[in-house]
């Protein structure tokens, strides 16, 4: 990958093997060995061990972009589990439409005009506990 911040990943969002398009069929994913969920986020086993974390273990995502006004903003996705996958070191992946609320409708490729969801800046921190 190319220059990053430390402690930031490249996150691309994909579909699962009984997806298509935004309709999800089954919370399996045969491809990547996932059961009975999609809130998934795979990274390097070498990132997991270098951000602090352990496979198994849930964290928020937490994406990062310049707004229109020039200033950074956020936004969150809850409670997603870490799974040690065989992806690059400083990349990430997880499914969508679970993280399409990291993706701000205005943060869309210069030429397409597509959302830029294939390479969101995000951070992890350990799942906020929430009250119910």
């Amino acid at each position: 990958m190319g220059s990053h911040t430390r402690g930031r990943l490249i996150l691309q969002t994909m579909r699962s093997h009984d997806q298509y398009n935004t309709t999800i069929y089954g919370l399996d994913d045969r491809y990547r060995g996932v059961k009975g969920g999609r809130k998934v986020i795979f990274i390097s086993p070498d990132d997991i061990t270098d951000l602090g974390f352990r496979d198994g273990d849930l964290v928020d995502i937490v994406s990062e972009f310049t707004g229109p006004e020039g200033a950074l903003e956020e936004r969150r996705v809850r409670d997603f589990r870490v799974v040690a996958y065989n992806t690059p070191k400083g990349n990430a992946a997880a499914y969508y439409p679970e993280t399409n609320p990291l993706v701000p409708l205005d943060h869309v490729a210069k030429r397409s005009n597509t959302p830029a969801s294939k390479a969101i800046t995000v951070r992890l921190e350990p799942a906020a506990m929430m009250d119910s």
